[in-house]
């Protein structure tokens, strides 16, 4: 028997300083690319997806788009702001994908969800990366926003949550899987059930107004 898989490799490609956004000041941080490869016998043998590249802070660990070696003069808290996001809007796409399928509504109803996060249009061709790359990856939603949540504010937990929710049931009623994630996601972010039910009451009120 051929043993056949992936394994997603991460090196450093440069080092420097630049301010963090989660810190606050001046941190050093390092450049870093990951890719998937193809395993046979667990040996990376060939590369399934392009590199992907983001920045590291060796303080806090946090994970930053490269875009924020070029903020270095922005308000820390409008880049935090925005690669919140980014993050909450993956969050959504992942939940979406956790059932390995996707449907025109579900699609339709991200796109909404990332303008409104964003502020701005999110078109199809934009989605579909952020799609294409959850797929490549095989990224289970509950390890990524583990990761991706340290630096989250109580507010912004919230509007991930909803995000989340209001993308598991774009195409009708929770299914078991996505109950699961979602009920894994109040244990996360610590919600009460109380926090929880007002966070889904909002969500509903704001989905009804679009």
């Amino acid at each position: 028997m051929i043993f056949i898989g992936t394994v997603n490799l991460t090196r450093t490609r440069d080092e420097g300083n630049f301010l963090c956004p989660a810190c606050g000041v001046s941190q050093h941080y390092r450049l870093r690319a990951t890719r998937a490869w193809l395993t046979v016998y667990f040996i990376p043998m060939v590369p399934v997806s392009d590199h992907e590249f983001f920045i590291q802070c060796d303080h806090c660990k946090a994970n930053w788009d490269p875009s924020v070696l070029e903020m270095d003069q922005v308000n820390p808290s409008d880049v935090a702001e925005e690669q919140f996001c980014t993050e909450a809007v993956r969050s959504a796409v992942l939940v979406v994908l956790a059932d390995n399928q996707i449907t025109e509504r579900e699609i339709n109803a991200l796109q909404i969800i990332a303008s409104h996060l964003m502020k701005r249009p999110v078109e199809r061709d934009e989605l579909g990366r952020l799609c294409s790359n959850a797929q490549q990856h095989r990224i289970e939603p509950v390890n990524y926003v583990l990761t991706a949540s340290r630096p989250w504010n109580q507010k912004q937990r919230e509007r991930a949550l909803q995000a989340m929710f209001l993308a598991a049931t774009a195409d009708g009623p929770l299914g078991e899987l996505q109950l699961d994630i979602l009920t894994k996601m109040q244990e996360l972010f610590d919600f009460t059930d109380a926090e929880y039910h007002q966070a889904i009451e909002q969500a509903v009120e704001w989905d009804s107004d679009h």
